[in-house]
């Protein structure tokens, strides 16, 4: 097994069901999963283990209590970051991801915290929706589209 390159990172999660299938699909193409507290959910709950299946175990998972805390232990380049809303000012297809990218998702119900998005609007993100009644997407079937798109390369695709 490689390490790890490309990651994800879920800022404030809400669901459990959803956190698991991320992690699912982490498992499936070998990266990692950064969580930024605090979280809607417990990860000892079934309803994570239920959604990762058996696969949870083998989530390569990293924790931090905050944003701030994750920006200064990691030190991203604001380069590396892709910060996924609604309203984007780029779609999923337009970046070249690099391999060591953060693709970054916000809470459920929220999105992304205003404190994140201010001063990186060139880096936000968006999945397109053609029907204007369908407001948002569920956040794992959102993570699977982006993390197959932003890996195209390495996949084969």
């Amino acid at each position: 097994m490689s390490d790890p390159c490309l990651k994800i990172v879920l800022v404030t999660p809400e669901i459990p069901y959803n956190t698991g299938a991320i992690g699912r699909t982490c498992v499936a193409l070998n990266l990692e999963l950064i969580l930024i507290k605090p979280y809607g959910f417990s990860l000892d709950e079934k309803a994570v283990r239920r959604a990762g299946t058996d696969y949870w175990k083998y989530v390569n998972l990293s924790e931090y209590d905050s944003w701030q805390d994750f920006l200064s232990a990691r030190k991203p380049s604001p380069e590396s970051l892709y910060l996924f809303e609604e309203h984007g000012a780029q779609t999923v297809y337009e970046p070249d991801y690099p391999q060591d990218a953060y693709l970054v998702f916000g809470c459920e119900s929220k999105g992304l915290p205003a404190e994140i998005l201010d001063g990186m609007e060139d880096r936000t993100v968006r999945l397109p929706m053609l029907d204007t009644r369908v407001r948002s997407l569920n956040l794992a079937n959102v993570a699977a589209a982006v993390i197959y798109q932003a890996m195209r390369p390495q996949l084969g695709g």
